[in-house]
């Protein structure tokens, strides 16, 4: 069967025994603001694809279970299972063990993400034409709440992203990293799936085992998943700190070096700590100002030129998030959190 006779299948909701066999995996913790719009979303394209939909919740106690259980009574594609590991890593190494015997690939799903009707479609149709082990994708960031917008103008921008190609989107292409959406059974079990001590970062992680391997992944461009940012300050810098000691233990893990765009920002933490002592020189506290006037007039030139209402707010957010990465970094190499090692997606 040819790419176009599955797309028009799968566009006319039409299942032939050629076509890959996909399930869909959410991890899930107190969603219930979200489960159900998200459940209903996917469900035009698992009637297309045949494809279950795994609920891997990590001990929800909003009345997230209670919504999926309903669905589910009412829907068999949907299935909720217990996910007492809680991370999102666990649910997906979990999700693989119990159903991956069954199917080629699976479908990645963030349960607080944004998707299109035809997201799922593209992820399959891509996997077919290019061959790819895992498909990836780049995310467009929006926000509700001020400062949830003024995050996502920083994330969108270089100056949030360093230029990392999945979050600025580009042409399709084979790459070394990005968002995880859909990878397929037998590459994600011959590396180990994800590293369950890894609770942020296990993508890039698994994306390094993946490399090494010599498993191809593919940037798609035909789909993009919507990401909304922490809607606090201090939510944001616990993330961006959770970030920080990640990317540490997956270098000091893989004995590998920190790109350009990861080299800058690590100087941060030890710039503000060194501003102490501007008591003794008042040299000490440049650096900081440089980078304070760098982000801050990068939020002006947002406000003023690009006409965005919360570019002002934008370069505090930057800000916020540099440094939370930075200190992460460090002390997850001064003070590392201690690690399970487990890989469990046989």
């Amino acid at each position: 069967m040819t790419l176009k006779e599955l797309e028009e299948r799968m566009m006319a909701g039409e299942r032939d025994a050629e076509a890959p066999k996909v399930m869909v995996v959410i991890p899930c913790l107190d969603e219930a603001a979200h489960i159900a719009d998200l459940i209903a979303r996917l469900m035009p394209s698992a009637e297309r694809l045949d494809m279950p939909i795994l609920v891997m919740d990590g001990g929800s106690s909003d009345g997230t279970i209670t919504l999926v259980e309903g669905i589910a009574a009412r829907n068999p594609r949907v299935r909720l299972v217990e996910n007492p590991r809680r991370i999102q890593s666990a649910a997906v190494n979990l999700a693989v063990v119990l159903h991956g015997d069954a199917f080629d690939y699976f479908i990645r799903i963030d349960a607080h993400g944004g998707y299109p009707e035809d997201y799922c479609d593209r992820l399959v149709q891509e996997a077919v034409r290019t061959g790819a082990d895992s498909v990836v994708v780049a995310m467009k960031t929006e926000g509700g709440v001020p400062f949830q917008q003024a995050a996502a103008l920083a994330q969108n921008s270089p100056l949030g992203n360093g230029g990392s190609k999945h979050r600025a989107g580009a042409n399709g292409r084979w790459i070394d990293h990005g968002h995880h959406a859909l990878m397929s059974v037998a590459s994600f079990r011959a590396v180990g799936g994800y590293d369950e001590s890894f609770s942020h970062n296990e993508d890039a992680e698994l994306d390094h085992r993946l490399n090494v391997a010599g498993f191809h992944i593919w940037m798609t461009d035909r789909t993009v998943m919507t990401y909304y940012p922490r809607s606090t300050p201090g939510a944001l810098f616990r993330q961006y700190l959770a970030y920080g000691r990640g990317r540490a233990r997956n270098v000091v893990k893989h004995r590998s070096i920190p790109k350009i765009r990861q080299m800058i920002p690590l100087m941060i933490a030890p710039a503000v700590a060194g501003a102490l002592l501007a008591v003794v020189s008042v040299a000490a506290i440049v650096p900081v100002l440089l980078w304070a006037a760098a982000c801050l007039g990068y939020g002006a030139w947002l406000a003023l030129v690009r006409r965005q209402r919360h570019g002002l707010l934008a370069g505090v957010s930057a800000m916020i998030m540099h440094l939370a990465w930075s200190a992460g970094f460090w002390l997850q190499l001064v003070t590392p959190q201690r690690a399970t090692g487990r890989t469990a997606a046989r």
